[in-house]
């Protein structure tokens, strides 16, 4: 029976609606994971047929590291030694010398005992949060769509507080404290660094209203991993104070997975009891190696990424353009969801590749353009970019 027959699920009806609304989206193919690549419309089910080339200021390969030839050498060398897959779950025969030799690595990066990877980052957060089973999890309003379903799947009572707002979380900490059952199970679950308003969150004040209520503190690095030295928590020298850290290999380290990180105990658990880890085949092996590599590299990028965030964040403002956040993560705000959509198609025709991003995904009148520069971009593709920037504002109505 087809699903939009019989008692069906009404599917045409839902994607007009999409259609209506201006969020129903395609698959943009790309030749290659570049800062600069050719782009192709969305083929359905038909081979790709790539046009002209375009800058890439949306991808998340914020060190350019998935392009980079130690990493594909590491990716290729492991394939040939260990296999392209782990052929099972690692708890079964899926474990392999390239995964523990990440995870030793990401462990000492991350200043932890021991370290545990996933086959993606969403895995990690569903696995992990299902797995430690609070019975409150306090998350922030803007936490990633892969905490808010690990929380849900995990049946806690959920309180989400004021984003990036310790004096919220105290505030619903001490309201939920007259109510509570003894020994109640508290967990606080943040991004570090929020992919949508390039901001970081106020991680020791949230450790220290944690502390008071003897709650747990799990950060998700995904967008920080690499970026930072050890990410946001050892940037600020919390290792001690955050139980669960947890990140991604698939943004800057431009290789696949997800991992956590923290005391032994913690992974052991965890290992026996996520059920996206138990139940799913272990991480690629060549992905690992790759992970691994990118991790040792990205320190010599680092500069190069952080010197493109200043070029065209200045040259932004300098335009009238305001830009949020404090990272490497840059959201040019727009305003209407219609100007921000017409912004994007002129940046397109300029062979700029940066998305608007739209309500619901952001509240309504914040609709934005989120750039995000790669250490790989040149100075003449910023440049290029900052063009199509001005002439497209003033083209839209917004210089």
């Amino acid at each position: 029976m087809s699903l939009q027959t019989g008692f069906g699920f009404g599917l045409d009806e839902r994607l007009q609606q999409r259609e209506a609304d201006g969020l129903r989206r395609d698959l943009t193919p790309v030749d290659s994971v570049a800062a600069t690549s050719r782009v192709a419309a969305d083929p359905g089910g038909d081979e790709p047929a790539f046009g002209d080339r375009r800058t890439i200021f949306a991808a998340n390969n914020y060190l350019g590291l998935a392009g980079d030839e130690q990493v594909i050498r590491a990716a290729a060398e492991t394939a040939r030694e260990i296999g392209t897959g782990a052929g099972a779950s690692r708890l079964v025969v899926g474990d392999t010398p390239a995964h523990r030799s990440l995870e030793r690595a990401l462990a000492e990066r991350k200043g932890s005992e021991r370290a545990l990877v996933f086959s993606s980052g969403y895995a990690a957060n569903v696995g992990t949060l299902t797995a430690l089973d609070p019975d409150v999890i306090f998350s922030d309003e803007l936490n990633h769509a892969s905490i808010i379903d690990g929380a849900r799947l995990s049946a806690a009572d959920v309180e989400v507080y004021d984003h990036c707002d310790a004096s919220a979380l105290a505030d619903a900490m001490a309201e939920r404290a007259v109510t509570a059952a003894p020994g109640e199970s508290w967990l606080v679950v943040t991004d570090s660094v929020f992919s949508m308003d390039g901001d970081v969150a106020p991680l020791a004040e949230i450790c220290e209203v944690a502390e008071e209520y003897g709650a747990w503190v799990m950060a998700d690095e995904a967008h920080a991993t690499g970026v930072y030295d050890g990410g946001i928590v050892g940037e600020r020298g919390l290792e001690d104070r955050i139980d669960v850290q947890l990140g991604t290999l698939s943004k800057a380290l431009g290789a696949q997975g997800g991992f956590i990180a923290g005391d032994e105990t913690l992974i052991e658990w965890v290992l026996n009891a996520a059920r996206s880890f138990v139940f799913s085949t272990g991480l690629a092996p060549p992905a690992a190696a790759a992970a691994e590599c990118a991790l040792e590299r990205a320190p010599a990028q680092r500069d190069d990424l952080w010197a493109n965030v200043e070029l065209l964040r200045d040259g932004l403002e300098s335009m009238g353009y305001e830009v949020y956040g404090e990272t490497h993560i840059l959201p040019v705000l727009v305003g209407t969801r219609e100007d921000a959509v017409a912004l994007d198609d002129r940046l397109r025709e300029a062979g700029i590749v940066a998305p608007a991003i739209r309500p619901p995904t952001v509240p309504e009148g914040t609709s934005r353009i989120r750039v995000a520069p790669q250490a790989t971009h040149t100075h003449r593709e910023i440049e290029r970019c900052l063009a199509a920037f001005e002439a497209a504002g003033e083209e839209v109505g917004l210089l």
